[in-house]
């Protein structure tokens, strides 16, 4: 969820008799959102594109099929991009209208806590997310493709979940209910799945076991479900910084897409291949959407992503895989570390107070190590990409 506190139900209704209005009197209009954040997604994309395309096109040799259906997936995921960008600003004075606000707690005490920030706008990535997802079938699935139907599921599911998050940000579902939801939205998936239930022994571990592949039966589809909850409230929970729920989306989508693309140039097994360029083709598009989003949530944030941007970006992780408070000091503008207990307020509790946009540029890089640290790990138990 964003580090914001709604408006009061009260502010919208007021009990008094409203005084005489002249017909003088005009219509207030909100304030245009501040404009986007280029120079950091142009950062960010030189950062991930040279590692990337490099793997693509020089250090692996991968299928001109295959090649040329991730690249057109990427075409479609700049198109959106783009498109999120444009719609973003207009969806916000919608969403504004209707009341769909907040402010920032964390700037409580100071000029920007007292600005309107409109809220839940990861329903226009997430909208976006699925067209592009949709029109994407037309170039790389035919009718008896043995991809389609979980494909579809899988879109089924994240379609779920935005619908989820959207009724989350309008009715604030209590949190004994949130904990629910992906299980529900998990299900079009989990009925569909006709894959393999079968895990990998790491390495250390197959001495003791006697076996390199165990069979799991109905207890993989339970890790599913498991898994499912896991990703999508992972990212609703560990919020409340701006940018810090989309950029970890970012981080770890980024991470995902190299795995994946290193495990397609080393593997000669087609249907091995596949899979994890199934992974590949939802992963961009979420990538591409989510740094339009980034591009306006990033400190100072001018737009709040709300819980239908989380459960959007859990659930699809997941799919491609299977509250903190804390204290503004307006005097210093920095954020101290509360007794929740949160990874963003043990991280103050251990560092020191920091000002929101280093707090989150800090986190960032501690997920950016996180995502270092599997690929050494899966380095250690299972080899290197051969």
């Amino acid at each position: 969820m964003a580090a914001r506190k709604r408006a009061s139900a009260t502010t919208a209704t007021d009990t008094k008799p409203s005084p005489p209005q002249t017909q003088t009197t005009t219509t207030q209009i909100e304030p245009p959102i501040a404009p986007p954040k280029k120079g950091l997604i142009f950062k960010f994309c030189c950062f991930f594109s040279i590692p990337y395309f490099y793997l693509l096109f020089q250090h692996y040799k991968i299928e001109r099929d295959l090649k040329r259906s991730i690249l057109i997936n990427a075409a479609l995921s700049i198109a959106g991009f783009f498109l999120t960008q444009r719609m973003i600003p207009v969806a916000s004075r919608y969403v504004l209208k209707r009341g769909l606000f907040g402010f920032d707690i964390n700037k409580k005490g100071t000029p920007q806590g007292a600005i309107k920030v409109p809220e839940s706008l990861g329903i226009v990535v997430g909208i976006v997310f699925l067209v592009l997802a949709i029109l994407f079938q037309y170039f790389n699935f035919t009718a008896d493709s043995n991809w389609l139907v979980e494909y579809n599921a899988a879109l089924a599911s994240i379609c779920f979940m935005i619908l989820l998050g959207f009724v989350d940000d309008v009715l604030d579902v209590p949190w004994r209910v949130k904990l629910l939801l992906p299980s529900f939205a998990a299900l079009p998936l989990l009925m569909a799945y006709a894959g393999h239930t079968t895990i990998i022994i790491p390495k250390p571990l197959v001495f003791y076991i006697g076996q390199e592949v165990l069979d799991l039966g109905w207890v993989y589809k339970l890790y599913m479900g498991l898994l499912a909850v896991f990703c999508t409230n992972s990212i609703n929970i560990h919020a409340g910084l701006n940018g810090l729920e989309v950029g970890q989306t970012v981080v770890i989508a980024s991470a995902i897409l190299i795995h994946n693309l290193m495990q397609i140039g080393v593997s000669s097994d087609p249907e091995y291949k596949q899979a994890h360029a199934f992974s590949i083709y939802l992963v961009q598009p979420l990538l591409a959407t989510s740094l339009a989003l980034l591009s306006f949530n990033w400190y100072p944030s001018s737009v709040f992503v709300g819980d239908t941007y989380t459960y959007f970006a859990g659930m699809t992780m997941a799919v491609v895989g299977i509250l903190g408070h804390y204290r503004f000091n307006p005097e210093t503008g920095l954020l101290t570390g509360t007794q929740d207990g949160t990874l963003v307020n043990f991280y103050l509790r251990i560092f020191g107070p920091k000002s929101e946009k280093s707090l989150c540029i800090h986190l960032l890089l501690v997920q950016a190590l996180g995502c270092c640290f599997c690929f050494m790990l899966r380095y250690f138990l299972a080899g290197w990409y051969k």
